[in-house]
């Protein structure tokens, strides 16, 4: 469906931004209107990419294999949104953090640009060639 795709080029340019070029020190509470260093605009960025890119799975954009030439842009998608969401949760959580999520801090968040960057390629990409087989 056109609305997935759509739904996917501007998620993971959106995702792919904040988790490239802003810093997790950049996060603020802004209560005074629309901000894009907003803490809840960029769970709302997560949910929906991570969302997105789920439902991308089941709906190609064309082509015969359906799963193949939405696979790239469909796992950048949820990799950014679970990021995306974690950094929310860590943010919120007053629990102290435990080896388990220690490790999980190590791998998502000091990866965050290189998924960042990936992300921008997979928007970029998918924009331009819609229909190519292993994109």
């Amino acid at each position: 469906m056109l609305q997935f795709y759509f739904l996917s080029v501007a998620l993971n340019a959106m995702a792919g931004y904040f988790l490239f070029f802003q810093g997790e020190e950049e996060v603020s509470e802004s209560k005074t209107g629309f901000s894009l260093h907003n803490v809840t605009v960029k769970f709302a960025v997560g949910v929906l990419s991570a969302l997105t890119g789920i439902l991308k799975l089941f709906s190609p954009t064309g082509g015969s294999i359906a799963v193949l030439g939405d696979l790239f842009p469909a796992i950048a998608g949820i990799l950014c949104g679970f990021i995306l969401i974690y950094e929310f949760y860590k943010s919120r959580s007053t629990i102290d953090d435990s080896e388990q999520t220690e490790k999980i801090s190590g791998i998502l968040l000091h990866n965050r640009k290189i998924v960042g960057a990936i992300a921008l390629i997979a928007a970029v990409l998918h924009f331009l060639f819609p229909r190519v087989l292993f994109l």
